[in-house]
């Protein structure tokens, strides 16, 4: 059997919530909503990259306000002046640090997926639009980097690169999902879901008008959001009927790609994990920035800065449909408790004898897991095929048990017992 670990890959930052800012009401016309800034970058920044201001503005004329999941496309993954193809985020010079960067358990916790696969025949297939993450990935999984695809048929299909680990596992990029070979997978989306545009959407009282990004009058180097003076097309076709909330952000493609998950699963097996900063339908405005480890204006700089959105794991589970079992959202501190996080920090501060590393040991755990910090910001969703829940048979005849079967553990989303 040949199993294909699928990773659509994304940095994984520490992030903290943060509302931007109000629209005001629609009155029939363009109103703005003028965001502060936070964090500026500085002139020699924008200098040395392609102005995305320059090409936003232009957009913005020809064609009017751009809505907010057009200037998140643009913003990030421009191929010309995107923030993924040309910025290095990661680390303490970039824009956020990882999970695994915070503490080890984060990465020992998931080495623990080693025993589904056994001895299987692995691949491992990665979804990553950013040129530069790809050739940090290819260092940390090849110690050499990947090789470019060269014009010869692909056998693993349309890979733009592909290498091996030391241990002779084939590693294969892509730039979609839909690229990735079809078969048995477990798909990890680690803050993946987080960076997929979003639409935002204010109830007014005429209804519910789509926020949108446009020019300032006042100074057309400057960006502001603006409402909608009528309905739109996303306005009137992606928020929910008896919805409450006054703001609504909805990620259209984070619903389709949960979607192809899904049919993939059903069809073929196996299973998908979706980690990330997120709500179970409660937030509103979540649409922010960062840079330097700091918050950063949305509309300050584009192209400068990273830009996010908490992850609706309600919507997530609703566009998953029926064909498929899904789990949680559990909160992080609840997953890394259940996959034995605890248990194994016990053993790391018993075998460390230097007091700044079990300090250290300490602090970064309670990064992830605190509720003041990582701990109920972050959450996991897990979609399975049916199959892998059913309960075994009830026993019959002189034996029979009147109880249910209890139901089947699940890695992550079931409390540990320790006998």
């Amino acid at each position: 059997m040949k199993v294909c670990q699928q990773l659509l890959s994304r940095a994984f930052s520490h992030r903290a919530a943060f509302r931007t800012g109000s629209v005001t009401p629609d009155t029939g016309r363009w109103r703005c909503a003028p965001a502060a800034p936070l964090c500026s970058s500085s002139a020699q920044d924008r200098k040395s990259r392609p102005s995305m201001l320059k090409h936003l503005s232009a957009k913005i004329r020809s064609t009017g306000p751009i809505s907010v999941s057009e200037y998140m496309r643009e913003v990030l993954t421009n191929p010309v002046a995107g923030y993924y193809v040309r910025k290095m985020m990661l680390g303490p010079e970039g824009d956020f640090i990882t999970s695994p960067e915070i503490s080890q358990v984060f990465g020992e916790v998931f080495g623990q997926l080693r025993s589904v696969v056994g001895g299987a025949s692995v691949s491992v297939h990665l979804v990553e639009v950013s040129p530069v993450l790809s050739r940090v990935q290819a260092e940390s999984l090849t110690g050499t980097g990947g090789q470019e695809a060269s014009g010869e048929p692909d056998p693993a299909g349309p890979a733009y690169q592909r290498g091996e680990t030391a241990a002779g596992v084939p590693v294969f990029w892509y730039h979609r999902l839909e690229d990735v070979p079809a078969g048995f997978s477990i798909f990890v989306a680690h803050e993946f879901f987080d960076t997929l545009p979003v639409h935002k959407f204010q109830r007014t009282e005429k209804g519910w008008r789509e926020v949108l990004v446009d020019l300032d009058p006042a100074d057309p180097c400057r960006l502001r959001l603006v409402l909608s003076p009528g309905p739109t097309l996303a306005s009137s076709s992606l928020v929910q009927a008896g919805e409450g909330r006054s703001h609504v952000e909805v990620c259209p493609e984070g619903g389709a790609i949960v979607q192809l998950l899904a049919r993939r699963i059903q069809q073929q097996g196996g299973a998908a994990l979706i980690g990330d900063y997120g709500h179970d339908g409660t937030k509103t405005d979540t649409f922010r920035g960062f840079k330097g480890h700091r918050l950063h204006d949305v509309l300050l700089d584009p192209g400068g800065a990273d830009l996010t959105a908490d992850v609706d794991f309600s919507f997530l589970r609703r566009m998953a449909g029926r064909g498929v079992a899904c789990l949680g959202p559990v909160s992080q501190r609840a997953f890394l408790k259940n996959m034995g996080g605890d248990a194994r920090m016990q053993v790391l501060l018993r075998n460390c004898s230097d007091p700044s590393s079990r300090k250290q040991l300490i602090w970064s755990y309670n990064l992830l897991t605190s509720p003041a910090h990582m701990g109920e910001r972050f959450l996991f969703l897990c979609l399975l095929a049916p199959g892998r829940l059913a309960a075994p048979p009830t026993p019959t005849g002189l034996k029979l048990d009147r109880k249910s079967p209890a139901p089947l553990p699940v890695a992550g989303f079931s409390e540990l017992c320790f006998s």
